[in-house]
């Protein structure tokens, strides 16, 4: 089993005093933790690491064993002295012969008197008898951690988009529970972790694979302290709340608007996550929206083109006059200033319009009809495919 610098796992100093020791951890801990880097394996692995090396550190009698072999004894490896499969064959792992060596005797000592290995390890962990009794791990203290942002999508009509609009809206979330003010527990004895049932392992679900994640609950030690009875452990507690929102003028389909402070809610006193609305915006019935200008097209009658016109167009904020010159071609565009939508970077700026006009040929022609066209025919007699050289 390969050894492992616990010192230099949690960047402190062997002389390192016991709240140095907690304050590495705790800044390794949040910043490796699993529920900081979902779905990251290279972090949660740094975790489990620098869990392993707090539960020896901050015990003294672990870290006695640790300063004193070079690794944790109740991790010690078949290559070490101590270990049952050096002691069995006769032969330490590092070359030393302890063949007929009395373990009751310290070297040097006589069997009159004396510190037996047997005192050392019994003094080290409170046991008796040569061997050492595992100590669990101490189950982590909570720590002050940001609620979850909600994201809630909402659906506007293009008016809505343009003018912007104040509402109410029911959010299902959370707030940090009353009872044990987000720690999760109420300070009581410490039992098996409900969560994971002791194992300090999760399974998650992703499509049609199954994978362990260490459990957020008791952070991987498999143990906590009893839940806090009104928020089950959470340290949050469901609430249902009517949220006033306000979402500005000219919003598009897939803006988020922020709202502070309206997600779920913190632990320990830290802030509660963000509300985000997701704004999908309608379709209007004449209208096309690209960014913030609006694009319509128009039919115009022959007269009309040709002799110029004043006509009505619809806008978002009604209709708006255009004039058309003498002349007009069919497929020519205007352009109203500043009939556009809002820009939601600067309110102040708004797009444009523009309106492309589309010549209409009347669909029944009467003999009388014909009649006045063939006149017009022979006064401008006039071939635009000659004009552009395709005759």
């Amino acid at each position: 089993m390969a050894k492992k610098d616990y010192y230099n796992i949690l960047g402190v100093k062997k002389d390192a005093k016991a709240d140095e020791i907690k304050k590495s951890y705790r800044r390794l801990a949040r910043k490796y933790h699993p529920d900081v880097n979902p779905n990251d394996k290279g972090s949660e692995d740094k975790f489990k690491e620098v869990q392993e090396a707090y539960d020896v550190l901050s015990d003294d009698k672990k870290r006695k064993v640790f300063d004193r072999f070079g690794y944790y004894a109740d991790n010690l490896d078949a290559d070490s002295p101590f270990s049952s499969g050096a002691a069995s064959s006769g032969q330490a792992g590092g070359g030393f012969d302890f063949s007929g060596f009395d373990f009751s005797q310290t070297p040097g000592q006589s069997s009159g008197g004396g510190s037996s290995f047997r005192d050392i390890f019994s003094d080290l962990f409170g046991g008796g008898g040569g061997g050492s009794s595992r100590v669990q791990p101490e189950p982590p203290k909570p720590m002050p951690k940001k609620g979850r942002d909600i994201e809630i999508p909402l659906a506007l009509s293009f008016e809505e988009a343009f003018t912007g609009l104040t509402t109410n809206i029911t959010v299902n979330r959370s707030e940090q529970c009353s009872r044990c003010q987000g720690a999760g527990d109420t300070g009581g004895p410490v039992v098996t972790c409900p969560t994971c049932k002791g194992s300090g392992q999760v399974m998650r679900t992703g499509g049609r694979l199954q994978f362990s994640q260490t459990c957020a609950d008791c952070e991987g030690t498999g143990r906590r302290r009893q839940p806090c009875s009104l928020c089950n452990g959470k340290g949050v507690t469901p609430k249902t709340e009517q949220v006033k929102i306000k979402i500005p003028a000219g919003v598009d389909t897939g803006s988020r608007v922020r709202v502070p402070k309206k997600g779920h809610g913190g632990r320990l006193g830290a802030e509660p996550g963000d509300l985000f609305i997701l704004t999908n915006v309608g379709k209007h019935l004449f209208l096309t929206r690209k960014g913030d200008n609006v694009y319509i097209t128009v039919p115009i009658t022959v007269p009309e083109a040709a002799l110029g016109t004043k006509i009505e167009v619809p806008t978002v904020e009604g209709k708006a006059q255009l004039k058309i010159p003498s002349g007009t071609e069919s497929g020519q565009k205007f352009r109203l200033r500043e009939r556009g939508f809002p820009s939601l970077r600067n309110p102040s700026l708004r797009g444009d319009q523009f309106i492309e006009v589309k010549i209409a040929m009347p669909r029944v022609i009467s003999e009388e009809t014909k009649g006045v066209l063939k006149e017009f025919e022979r006064l401008n007699s006039e071939n635009p495919r000659k004009v552009m050289g395709l005759e």
